[in-house]
């Protein structure tokens, strides 16, 4: 009984959790939910033809579909993490365990993320993929959350 219920609350939690594509579009520094990117259709400065919007637009709608089952995953074990940690006397081990699977799940993350911006710039020219570069980069994009960079030992954890 007591395992059914762990599991029920599993379940719940993952499903309050999951991400809505209009979540899911709000681009590099959102968070770590893992394999974000950078929507270059909204980049200042670029001057895509319809082409290229077409193009990058398809890209980033097979990078979401290919990330879903891995963000999903991710919130399944989030919410396994949670309850270990919740138990009266936590299991390292299981801990320990479920620590290795999230992490395997946020490299996948990034190793797509890594694919899918490699793959977005190559339709761009090389004047638009300098000014992306410059866009990505600039102040206010941050990787953590938010412009002070607060979480993740990012600038704002020093106080700068």
């Amino acid at each position: 009984m007591k395992k059914m219920i762990t599991v029920m609350a599993v379940i719940a939690l993952a499903a309050s959790l999951a991400m809505s594509p209009a979540e899911a579009r709000r681009g590099w520094g959102g968070g770590h939910s893992g394999g974000g990117y950078y929507d270059l259709t909204t980049a200042p400065g670029l001057n895509l033809n319809a082409e290229q919007v077409t193009k990058l637009n398809t890209l980033r709608e097979a990078h979401l579909r290919d990330i879903k089952p891995l963000q999903d995953q991710m919130y399944s074990k989030r919410g396994e993490m949670r309850l270990l940690w919740l138990e009266r006397t936590p299991d390292q081990k299981k801990i320990l365990a479920v620590q290795k699977e999230l992490q395997t799940l946020r490299d996948k993350l990034y190793e797509k993320g890594t694919t899918f911006r490699l793959e977005s710039t190559k339709v761009l020219t090389p004047e638009q993929q300098a000014q992306a570069q410059i866009n990505a980069y600039r102040p206010g994009r941050s990787y953590g959350y938010g412009k002070e960079m607060r979480g993740h030992g990012g600038m704002g954890m020093r106080g700068y």
